[in-house]
């Protein structure tokens, strides 16, 4: 089984327009609502892909009840802590016209100490897990120390994490050694303190991580696809040019991709190559729906990997 951590989830409010005004009245031409949050995309992935995960985090309110009846709805399996307050909505406005986006993205809801210790007490209870997949940002009053301490309990039970995060709750994080890492270029470069560009800085750098104590290390380079970086090899995926419409989701795609490939007994190469696929699959989705199972199964033939 496969659990998916989301503590900051979001009920992302997409609002398309065609013209945007400012100062003057603008009619919603389409208005649509998703369950959000980076573990959420996961477990919406996991489960497009024909997989099973459960999904564990924060739920409070009305709008949580409405992401959760969607989660539901989609097939998702959902074990969610509830709180008193709201949880956040992200508002997304859509240009039609201009192709431009903008977000407004909610800081979440304040968690009260007795829930962070349901919540705790619901993940030192997790029995039955392959993999867990912990990412996205933490919510108001919760310490960036949350994440290395539930890592630590993981591996105490013997069980893989995939952690991606940012910032000082990454580098928090990556102090109890999780299996598996996957920051996107940017991420990486304020993780090591160092702008990197090139394609080999991005080995160097990820084997150094790896001899810390991290499994496998994936960094996303967006159209140039993935380096992944273990002890006994460092690969390079490139997927096939495809028209991008979105890439909201995608680096939650690719995670979700190959910890699914993983935890159903595939390489690690065609794990990643099933990743990949995924990701990218994702892109071509307009908004914040993620992949078409169909689209996946079509790139993965199309995968370029180079061992460097």
């Amino acid at each position: 089984m496969i659990y998916t951590v989301t503590l900051n989830p979001a009920l992302d409010r997409i609002i398309q327009i065609s013209d945007l005004k400012p100062d003057d009245s603008n009619k919603i031409i389409r208005e649509q609502k998703f369950a959000g949050g980076k573990g959420i995309d996961v477990s919406k992935v996991i489960n497009e892909l024909g997989g099973e995960s459960t999904a564990l985090g924060f739920m409070g309110g009305f709008d949580g009840l409405e992401l959760e009846g969607l989660l539901i709805n989609n097939g998702v399996i959902c074990d969610f802590t509830k709180i008193s307050n709201e949880i956040r909505t992200n508002i997304i406005i859509q240009d039609i016209n201009t192709k431009s986006q903008t977000s407004l993205n909610s800081k979440g809801p304040e968690i009260k100490p007795h829930e962070l210790a349901e919540f705790f007490d619901k993940i030192c209870l997790v029995d039955d897990a392959d993999f867990v997949v912990i990412s996205g940002s933490i919510p108001p009053k919760v310490t960036s120390n949350i994440y290395n301490q539930i890592i630590n309990q993981m591996r105490k039970k013997g069980v893989k994490v995939s952690f991606d995060a940012d910032g000082e709750a990454f580098k928090h994080g990556l102090k109890a050694k999780p299996y598996m890492i996957k920051p996107n270029k940017h991420e990486f470069s304020r993780l090591i303190g160092e702008e990197i560009s090139e394609l080999d800085d991005v080995v160097f750098h990820a084997r150094n991580v790896v001899n810390s104590g991290i499994s496998l290390v994936i960094v996303s380079l967006g159209a140039d696809g993935i380096v992944a970086a273990t002890k006994t090899s460092a690969l390079h995926l490139k997927p096939p040019k495809v028209e991008v419409v979105n890439k909201i989701g995608a680096g939650d795609s690719l995670v979700a991709g190959i910890v699914n490939g993983l935890t159903n007994g595939k390489s690690l190469e065609d794990a990643l190559i099933l990743g990949v696929a995924t990701g990218t699959a994702t892109t071509m989705v307009e908004g914040t729906a993620l992949c078409k199972r169909e689209d996946v199964e079509g790139l993965l033939n199309k995968i370029t990997v180079t061992e460097l």
